[in-house]
């Protein structure tokens, strides 16, 4: 792709923007207006900045740009769910999904093109890692799906989780910058406690998120609650092992109050035994949580398999009995291809 030049409007700061237009002879407060229109209308060029006159919206355009992100494909499940290949301007895909399930309505979205982690049971796994997204990439993913909720179901997005592809905690800056622009009564205006973010387990970053006393939720997929399942499974866990990660998550709690969400695939025959559970809940139990039981959509690329039924409800039972706040998440979109990383995969650069 040649490159233009110009440099991403929305890379810069409000103050930035304020130095250009001064340097340019126009009024600094033009920059205010110019990040409403940015970030709170999530305009998509400068000709839609109709409170600017056409000599500053021309300045613009001669030494900015803006660069959206736009709707490649999008599947739509009988059960509501709809799940976009969105385009990057470099023709990379990332994924967004909504999810109808009343009273929310949730937009899962990705904060890397691919992945590092090589997670086995994950198609993004299965992608090498090209880039991080910036933080315009990843709010207009929010953007777009909020107005297929609005378009499909007459009603905005409840909630976000930052669990699509890649791992969030090492796109950290950018991550934390795009949830300020969506959380920002200059931005979005949507309630911090409304997004969690979810990572495969980077302990330095989440005492990092400690220290920044965030206000979204965190969670972490867990997926075994033993070092030897885990390591088969999360190659991160041999840097990242179980201790390390209840210390890190001990140390995010201390600092920021927030409860702890774990997210938990039960594979079949391989971590959904009752030993297992109990392993999860001796490894939950030391600060406020929840757990989320989650049916796994399978993947051509792994043999991993759903656990039973009836093995899903005995393991939840147990957990429950135990004093564990635990929900069973039924897979949503098993007629589209739902799991992280497929749609994006199976077109691999927009074409």
């Amino acid at each position: 792709m040649i490159k233009s030049g110009k440099k991403d409007i929305r890379k810069l700061s409000q103050d930035q923007v304020k130095d250009f237009l001064t340097e340019n002879g126009e009024k600094g407060f033009r920059a205010k207006q110019i990040q409403d229109w940015l970030w709170k209308s999530s305009a998509k060029s400068f000709d839609e900045m109709t409170n600017l006159s056409k000599k500053t919206r021309e300045l613009l355009s001669e030494n900015f740009e803006i660069l959206p992100v736009t709707t490649f494909k999008s599947q739509k499940s009988s059960d509501g769910t709809i799940k976009s290949a969105f385009q990057l301007h470099d023709k990379h895909l990332v994924e967004g999904v909504l999810i109808p399930a009343e009273p929310r309505m949730t937009a899962c979205i990705s904060s890397q093109v691919g992945c590092s982690l090589t997670c086995s049971f994950c198609a993004t796994g299965y992608m090498d890692r090209k880039r991080n997204l910036d933080a315009g990439e990843i709010y207009d993913q929010v953007v777009a799906i909020n107005q297929q909720a609005l378009d499909t179901f007459n009603t905005g997005l409840t909630n976000i989780v930052y669990m699509g592809m890649g791992e969030p905690l090492l796109n950290y800056k950018n991550m934390i910058e795009s949830v300020e622009k969506i959380t920002s009564p200059n931005g979005l205006n949507m309630a911090s406690k409304r997004i969690t973010v979810s990572t495969a387990g980077v302990a330095k970053m989440i005492r990092k998120l400690g220290d920044d006393e965030v206000k979204f939720n965190l969670a972490l997929s867990l997926h075994a609650a033993n070092d030897e399942k885990r390591n088969k499974i999360m190659p991160i866990n041999e840097q990242n092992n179980l201790d390390v990660l209840r210390d890190a998550l001990k140390y995010y709690f201390s600092k920021t109050k927030n409860p702890v969400t774990y997210e938990y695939i039960v594979f079949n025959n391989f971590n959904d035994s009752l030993q297992d559970a109990e392993e999860l809940y001796q490894f939950t139990k030391h600060l406020p949580s929840k757990v989320n039981i989650i049916e796994y959509n399978p993947i051509a690329e792994a043999d991993f398999l759903n656990a039973k039924v009836d093995k899903i409800q005995r393991f939840a039972d147990y957990l429950s009995k135990k004093g564990v706040n635990v929900h069973v998440r039924r897979s949503r979109g098993k007629d589209i291809d739902a799991a992280c990383g497929q749609l994006a995969n199976k077109n691999k650069k927009g074409k």
